[in-house]
Formats: C-alpha cells, structure tokens, sequence
C-alpha cells in the first residue's frame, strides 16, 4: 500500500475469491468474574462480505467482535485469521495483520487533535523524532478521500459526538486492511454521512475486505448485509441469508419471542401548556429565535439533523446552555436563565444523549445512579444523612419495575449492557416528581427488544399525563411516538407537523429544503 488513504491499494486481499475465510471461529467461549459472555459459539467472515452479527443488549456482539479485535482473548475455543490459529494479543497485534476496529464507546483522546488520534501508536516518525508534516499531510489525505468535512488540526474536546464518530471511522482507514469491525457506527451520523460510509463498505467490499458489522436497524441490514448471525444470551442462534429473512423472524431469532408491534398506540390527551419557549436565541448562535410549546399528555418530538439545534434549545431551557435572549415559560412560571438544579426541583426532568459522558457515572453501582437525582429528597436522607435502606429499596424496585438484567443493583453500571444501562438511566428519572420529561436519543445502541419496552415506558408516562419531548435523530422514532412534531434545520424551527403531516417524506423535506435552495 502506497498511502494510508489510498482505497484502491486498502487490501492486499483484493485476488482473493469471494468464498475465501478469513475469520473461522470455533466452540468459543469468554467468561469474565460471575457470567459467562459467550458459549461454544462458531462464526464464519468470508472475504468480500458484510456479515451482520444481530443479537439483544448483552448477547455476546461486543465481546465476541472484542476478542477477534485483540481486546479480550478466548477462554474456550479456537480463533483461526486465514487458515492460520491465531491469539490476538493487543489492538496493535489484530491491526497489524489487516484487522481493524470501530467501536461504539469511542477511544479518543479529547486534548489531542483529529490527526494526532488518527495516528496515536502508529505516529509518522522520521528516526526518533516525530515528522508533523507527513503527520498532517496523511491525516489529511485520508479525511478527504472518506468525504469527512473535519479540519486535521482540530481538538478532539471540540467535535460534537457525529463528528468524533468519523474519526473513529477513519482511524481504521489509516493502514491497510483484510477485516473491518464496524459496532453501531451509523447510530451518530446523518442520513448523508451514512450514505457516504456505505459507499466505502461497498468499495473495500469489492476488493475483498470482510466486513463485520453490528447494528439494530433493519433497513440498515436490508441495504448492505450479506449474511446474518444471530446471538441470543451468550450463544449462537442462527446464521441466515439478509436478503430473504424478514424482520418478524429475526426479532423472534433475537429475542425468542415475538414482538407484535415495536410502536405501541398511544391515548393522547393533551390539556394545560407545560413548557412554553418564546423565541429563544442562545448565546452561541447555535438556536435562533424559536418558539414552541409542549401539553401535558401529548410527546412532543423534535427532529433535525445533527448540528439543527434540537438538543441545544432544550439545553438552554433545562439550565445547561446560556441564553442571550427569549423566554421560558414552565408551569406558568417565568424559568428562562434558571440553573439545572433549580429546573429539576421544579419538575423538569432532562435525560443527555451520551449515557457515559453525562448521564451516568459508570464506575459506580445501579443503585447509586438511580438515587443520584434525588438525594436532597427525604425520601433519600434525612437531616444530611442518607437513608440507605429506602435508598435500596426504592433503586430495587425500580430496577424491577424496567426489567433490568442481571437484576443487581450493586453492581457497576459499566458491566451491564448498553441497553440495561439505559435502563437504568430511565429509572433516573422515576425517583422524584416530573411534570416534563425530555427523552434525548433514548435508544441509541439499544437492540429492538429493548427499544420497545422504552417506547411502552414513555407511553405510559404520557398517558398518566406528563408532558413529554422526544428529541431524536432516528426518523421512525420521531414519526411514530409524536403527536406534534417540530423539525428544526441550522437552529432555526422549520415546521410544526400534526397528524398526516408526519410522515417521512415531509420531514425530509424540511431537513434539506434550506441546503437546495
């Protein structure tokens, strides 16, 4: 390979005919301290395909793409790359025979720049010392080929989370490759930066790179899967053909049961205004002049790609974005300006998109990100001191109350699933009085099982009356859970849609319709 951002040289595997294994994984299994992640289970990657690994929140994906990737290794079983027995010791290890990894919790370093982080172990060096020109020049080089509008001298700290994605994605551009991991890359970017990610699948596809990739959303397993191994519980369920397997019989694959509908009907009885927001302008330039309003016993959603401003308006409102100028009226009372603190006593309830980065505290127990919110409640402490045993019983039941699995509170966040850790932090928002509760990309990385039982939950909160905002990137979601519909493009609103006005091809509409003008 000439150049880390040449795609016509990115396989050496480019001869090799399209029935040609490169992963063959036999009987294995992984046990970490009390559980058992996998069970005897074999898998096969050809060359030239894009194999689908579909399974529920803690079925054994990850640590099944984390082992072939050199992050774990085997505890039972048999790795063969190419016909070979391998033992992936390290990330380096895997990517140096061509195996690299993209993983849905990002690896960056935030104070470092984009092409710093492109290059991070693998630094261009002239003898000792770091050649920063090359550096640049080949960072460079490989954003522009991958169609990615990021600047190479850029810090990491400030990219929004889509943006951080594509470096990610384009760290495993950097050398060459014969096997490309791709967990829940898509969950982050628009439809036009999906588009373009698909384009390069296609391209190293063809030249025969296998492709495994890990994603909840059928139409994305439709467009450019091959095949499909399906994991339930830590074991191998099935591998069938994408094409001619329907939804219905994967979701009853994945889950073992069937699922009659993924969006449930929703009694909407909207009554009194909760939250009023009078052309609010924050001080970043990033939400201009935006008016909307939310009633009790209706969702709300908000769509708009990302960068529109629909998350930072309801940021600004909660207290966590500074507003220069409008109002915000919650529950009659002029709130605009109020710190998060004070919004949340007062009935406001935000849950962030980015569960690690702000919404839980990973290295601490379920029990203790459930109560965190509400600590300053007698239901929690008293006279300064924490009621232990109501703390646990309150955390116990609702745990219960969300079906969190493994039922044990005690135990970190960080060794659950990404759908469990979800959960829990919904059951946040369940331990104090909310009157408005705003739901930013609540099933992001969450599997379809999962991804209904949050729609049933913020179904049942709207129809015991709460006012509800569902701000989302995922355009089924936003289409199927509201009852209005606002879409916002570049920070400004573009349209309110009721009723038969919420469909796609609307919304789409008003996503693009500013670009071609």
């Amino acid at each position: 390979m000439t150049s880390p951002s040449s795609l016509s040289a990115v396989s050496k595997a480019s001869s090799e005919a399209e029935d040609t294994v490169l992963f063959d994984v036999r009987d294995v299994g992984k046990r970490f301290p009390g559980v058992d992640a996998l069970k005897n289970v074999s898998f096969q990657l050809k060359a030239g395909e894009v194999h689908v690994l579909f399974g529920e929140n803690g079925a054994g994906k990850s640590t099944l793409i984390s082992m072939l990737a050199g992050v774990h290794q085997p505890t039972s079983g048999k790795i063969f790359f190419k016909g070979q027995e391998v033992e992936f010791t390290s990330v380096h290890h895997a990517r140096s025979v061509g195996v690299s990894a993209v993983f849905q919790e990002f690896s960056l370093v935030d104070q470092l720049t984009v092409e710093q982080n492109l290059f991070l172990g693998a630094e261009q060096t002239d003898g000792i010392f770091l050649n920063r020109r090359r550096l640049h020049e080949e960072a460079e080089d490989i954003l522009k080929t991958l169609g990615f509008d990021l600047r190479a001298g850029q810090k990491v700290a400030y990219l929004s989370r889509a943006e951080q994605q594509m470096v990610e994605i384009a760290k495993a551009f950097r050398s060459e490759l014969s096997v490309l991991i791709l967990d829940e890359p898509t969950a982050s970017l628009t439809e036009r930066e999906t588009d373009r990610l698909f384009e390069l699948i296609e391209q190293v596809k063809a030249q025969g790179v296998g492709i495994i990739y890990i994603t909840h959303r059928m139409a994305e397993i439709k467009r450019i899967g091959d095949r499909i191994t399906v994991l339930r519980d830590g074991a191998f369920v099935d591998t069938v053909d994408a094409k001619s397997a329907s939804e219905d019989r994967l979701v009853t694959l994945m889950t073992g049961r069937v699922i009659d509908q993924i969006f449930p009907a929703i009694n909407f009885e909207p009554k009194e205004t909760s939250l009023e927001i009078q052309n609010l302008k924050t001080d970043d330039g990033r939400v201009n002049d935006v008016s909307l309003h939310v009633r009790k016993g209706e969702i709300v959603g908000l769509a708009g790609l990302v960068g529109s401003g629909k998350s930072r308006l309801i940021r600004a409102c909660f207290g966590l974005a500074d507003v220069a100028s409008g109002s915000v009226t919650f529950e009659g009372e002029d709130v605009t300006g109020l710190t998060l603190q004070k919004m949340l006593k007062r009935g406001f309830f935000y849950n962030p998109p980015d569960r690690r980065a702000e919404g839980l505290i990973m290295m601490r127990s379920c029990r203790e990100n459930i109560s965190l919110p509400s600590l300053d409640l007698p239901a929690f402490s008293l006279k300064g001191l924490l009621r232990r045993r109501e703390e646990k019983q309150l955390a116990q039941a609702l745990a219960e109350q969300l079906q969190l699995h493994p039922l044990r509170i005690e135990r970190d966040v960080e060794h659950f699933s990404g759908g469990n850790q979800q959960k829990v932090l919904l059951a946040k928002c369940l331990t104090r009085d909310v009157k408005l509760y705003v739901f930013d990309e609540p099933t992001v990385g969450v599997d379809v099982g999962t991804r209904t039982e949050i729609y049933k939950f913020i179904a049942k909160l709207c129809e015991e009356g709460a006012a509800i905002i569902l701000i989302s990137s995922d355009l089924p979601e936003v289409l199927h859970m509201s009852r209005r519909l606002y879409v916002m493009h570049r920070g400004r609103l573009q349209a309110e849609l009721t009723g038969d006005e919420i469909n796609q091809e609307n919304v789409l509409k008003q996503f693009f319709e500013k670009e071609v003008a």
